[in-house]
C-alpha cells in the first residue's frame, strides 16, 4: 500500500494547475452585472455578458450582449448580437442580430441584418436592415485550362 504524505507535492500541484482548463460551457456568461450596480463609461468585452444594472456611456463588443429585464442602459451599443428585455436609450448596431423581448423598451435606432421583435415591445426609433458580410470563398473558382 502506498504511503500518503502530509507534505503536498509542489511539482504535482503545479502540473495540475497548468493542465487544468476552465470549463466554460457554450451559452454560459462571461460576466454578469446584476441589479444594484451602476456603471458609467466605455465597456468593452468578449464572450456573452448579461447586464441587469444601470449603465451610461458606450458598449463595444463583437460578441453577445444581453440586457435583462432590470437593465436600464443609456448608451450607444455596438456588438455582434444584442438581446434586450430591459430599457435602452441610444442607438444599437449589431453585426449579427438584435432581439427585442416582450418587456423591452427601446428609444433609439437599430442597424442590423436580423431583427426579432416580440409582441408587447415598446420601440421608438428607426430600423435599418443591413446586409450580412458574405463569407469568403474557400476555394479558387478561377478557370484552369487542360491540355490533351
Amino acid at each position: 500500500m502506498p504511503q500518503l504524505s502530509s507534505e503536498p507535492d509542489p511539482e504535482l500541484a503545479m502540473t495540475w494547475l497548468l493542465k487544468r482548463k476552465p470549463q466554460v460551457k457554450r451559452g454560459d456568461f462571461t460576466a454578469v452585472i446584476d441589479e444594484g450596480s451602476e456603471l458609467e463609461g466605455k465597456y468593452t468585452f468578449s464572450g456573452t455578458v448579461m447586464l441587469n444594472a444601470k449603465f451610461q456611456g458606450e458598449i463595444v463588443s463583437t460578441d453577445t450582449l444581453i440586457i435583462g429585464e432590470k437593465g436600464v442602459v443609456n448608451a450607444s451599443i455596438r456588438a455582434g448580437s444584442v438581446v434586450i428585455s430591459g430599457q435602452v436609450v441610444g442607438n444599437i448596431q449589431a453585426t449579427e442580430r438584435v432581439e427585442l423581448k416582450r418587456t423591452a423598451r427601446v428609444f433609439g435606432d437599430l442597424e442590423t441584418p436580423v431583427v426579432v421583435i416580440e409582441e408587447g415591445v415598446l420601440f421608438d426609433g428607426h430600423c435599418r436592415m443591413t446586409k450580412t458580410e458574405p463569407a469568403e470563398a474557400t476555394r479558387d473558382l478561377s478557370v484552369v485550362s487542360f491540355k490533351r
